[in-house]
């Protein structure tokens, strides 16, 4: 990832952090995750603000370099995403809310129907004439008919008049390619889609495109390894990292053994030790769960976080650390600390360490 253009620092400019996002990055994991399945268009799911990063930035990007299809989450996501991308396909994930058809109409916005109702409802103010998507489930019981329920619509009226242009699941493991749960979801969406001829389908999200072929259909649905995340957990990562978080130390203090470090002293000083501040917290979405687990790096140099994550301040061990010193910066996520790792060490996962990324950091975009 390139260095920010500027040279101000984050905590001159407002906020003791500066979040970097790597555009170009989006944009080749995005290239990369297509060419496993060559001639098969790769949408982009960009749902929580982009997972973290900036749907109003990073939507832009991937439709200057070809993406045409986008799916969200939410109805507002969607009204988001439209304000920034005119021409795309854009897909609503979590459905149609009772009496929101009118709102979608008005964005131009696609919502995949995952119940009788939902295709009720969207029938009878589309009568044929507005796209949707089907959602069916395959495994996840999450959302979505179920295989027999789509099976038995599948040549209904009311069906036709929804305007159903795609087709989807969601696999249950995909990160996972030895759990034979994704072979029943493989073949039950083969025999699914044989249903509805002639209607596109997509079944494979960031890891379902590693899974071949079989899982890959007529559209690829990545979103978490556009964004950096391992796809193929326990392989090396395929993806480019895309993001980078950077703390300024605010204060060095030395202390003797005995000390305590944070709230309740959860952490007393073996020795005596030289300890950092960061004007960052769990306020700023690091989670405090690494409290006492997680780590940064100054120098290259891994520093523990001592004790508790505060909402607005973290402490570091910053003793064998010698550049360690008041403005220096300690990388919070970025170099060996991706996204995966950070999540790890809070006993979470890289997802929930990219949508929960404050909105109080000092952004910078690079390409």
């Amino acid at each position: 990832m390139s260095p920010p253009p500027s040279r101000e620092t984050a905590a001159s400019a407002g906020h003791g952090a500066r979040l970097t996002v790597d555009l170009g990055a989006i944009v080749a994991n995005w290239r990369r995750l297509g060419a496993e399945a060559p001639g098969i268009p790769c949408a982009a799911v960009l749902k929580a603000n982009a997972y973290g990063c900036g749907l109003a930035t990073v939507a832009p990007a991937l439709w200057r370099a070809g993406c045409r299809t986008i799916f969200v989450a939410h109805l507002a996501e969607g009204e988001a995403a439209r304000a920034v991308l005119p021409e795309a396909v854009i897909y609503v994930l979590n459905g149609l809310p009772p009496g929101a058809g009118p709102a979608f109409v008005r964005r131009d916005l696609r919502p995949v129907l995952g119940s009788r109702a939902e295709i009720e409802e969207w029938a009878a103010l589309s009568q044929g004439l507005l796209p949707s998507a089907l959602h069916v489930d395959t495994g996840m019981n999450r959302l979505g008919l179920s295989v027999p329920e789509a099976l038995a619509l599948a040549g209904e009226p009311r069906l036709k008049a929804a305007g159903i242009d795609l087709v989807m699941s969601h696999l249950v493991s995909a990160e996972r390619p030895q759990e034979a749960v994704n072979a029943r979801q493989i073949a039950a969406f083969a025999g699914l889609r044989a249903a509805f001829p002639g209607i596109p389908a997509s079944l494979a999200n960031s890891s379902g495109i590693f899974l071949g072929g079989g899982a890959h259909h007529d559209l690829l649905r990545p979103g978490y390894a556009l964004f950096g995340g391992n796809p193929c957990p326990g392989a090396p990562n395929p993806m480019r990292p895309v993001v980078r978080l950077e703390a300024e130390i605010v204060q060095v203090r030395d202390v003797e053994a005995g000390a305590g470090a944070g709230y309740n002293a959860r952490w007393i000083a073996p020795g005596p030790r030289r300890l950092a501040t960061l004007s960052v917290g769990y306020a700023d979405g690091y989670p405090r769960s690494a409290s006492g687990r997680g780590q940064a790096l100054v120098g290259g140099v891994a520093c523990a976080i001592l004790g508790q994550i505060s909402m607005d301040l973290i402490i570091l061990d910053v003793t064998e650390a010698p550049e360690a010193r008041r403005g220096a910066p300690a990388v919070l996520i970025g170099d060996a600390l991706d996204v995966d790792a950070v999540g790890q060490a809070a006993g979470t996962i890289g997802y929930e360490i990219l949508t929960g990324l404050g909105s109080r950091y000092v952004r910078a975009y690079v390409e």
